[in-house]
């Protein structure tokens, strides 16, 4: 651009921020004054004392990354890659690259990465796919700290022979294990179903239903400690497989699964449904 008559300052660039530049042929970070500025048909913002091409929205890529997104209530933060999202209340955060989630209450909390969740009340922290979870309340009691909560999470396999196979949660695969928090008690209940459905020893339609009860601390400093209080096999035509709760910890992730194992012929599918009881503790190590 060519200097305008009478002026010894010309535009030289302009930031992302939409602030334009001047030279002054020499000089290349001169700031235009209002008659400056305007003289080449830009605004000047008095309050910031800038001239600019355009007005800089810092609420665009959020309004683009929360294009599908609903959110009712004050204080709600969606971090980026949250989409398909609803949110109702106040103070809940989802952080980041979350998909088909659903918050309602105060002070929630869905972990980078977690899909299909939904958070209910106050303080709940979801970090599994597809998990209900129900917030405990603020965690201040007494003087300790402490977070609680119950979560329902599916876990699922099909095994095919009699190699032990861990469930996984709503049965994706890979190491989609429930992940559990260090220095916590968690109590689980579980109703696990077994159904034959192929394979030359197989009897079709055969299936096995059961409910067990138990707890696990993660310690730590001494890893994790299983009890199992209750087990009932409630019904079944067959046999009735072999189930138990065990830790899957991969890639330092604390975690918690079922391993379970029939015959070998046999194609079963397996299908749990696991309550978790959750007591973190946030200010002691044990």
């Amino acid at each position: 651009m060519s200097y305008l008559k009478g002026y010894t300052i010309k535009p030289y660039q302009t930031t992302k921020g939409g602030e334009v530049i001047f030279t002054d042929g020499t000089n290349t970070d001169i700031r235009a004054n209002q008659v400056q500025c305007e003289a080449y048909g830009y605004t000047y913002d008095r309050a910031s004392g800038t001239c600019n091409s355009f007005r800089h929205n810092t609420n665009l890529n959020r309004a683009i990354r929360n294009i599908n997104n609903k959110i009712n209530g004050a204080r709600n933060i969606t971090e980026l890659g949250t989409n398909t999202v609803q949110i109702n209340g106040s103070n809940n955060i989802t952080k980041g690259f979350n998909n088909n989630c659903f918050i309602n209450g105060i002070a929630n909390e869905i972990a980078n990465g977690v899909n299909n969740s939904t958070v209910l009340g106050v303080n709940g922290k979801s970090n599994r796919d597809g998990e209900l979870m129900i917030g405990g309340g603020l965690n201040a009691i007494g003087g300790q700290e402490a977070d609680r909560k119950v979560s329902v999470v599916n876990l699922a396999g099909v095994t095919t022979d009699n190699t032990t196979t861990k469930l996984t949660v709503n049965g994706t695969g890979g190491t989609n294990y429930i992940n559990v928090n260090e220095n916590s008690i968690v109590g689980f209940e579980i109703y696990i179903t077994r159904l034959e459905v192929a394979g030359s020893a197989a009897t079709l339609g055969n299936y096995s239903y059961k409910n067990i009860k138990g707890v696990v601390r993660v310690s730590e400093l001494s890893g994790m400690a299983f009890i199992v209080g209750y087990t009932r096999n409630i019904g079944k035509i067959g046999v009735n497989g072999t189930t138990v709760m065990v830790e899957s910890t991969t890639g330092g992730v604390n975690s918690i699964t079922i391993d379970v194992t029939d015959r070998t012929n046999v194609t079963n599918i397996w299908s749990a449904t696991v309550t978790l009881h959750e007591l973190i503790s946030t200010n002691i190590r044990f």
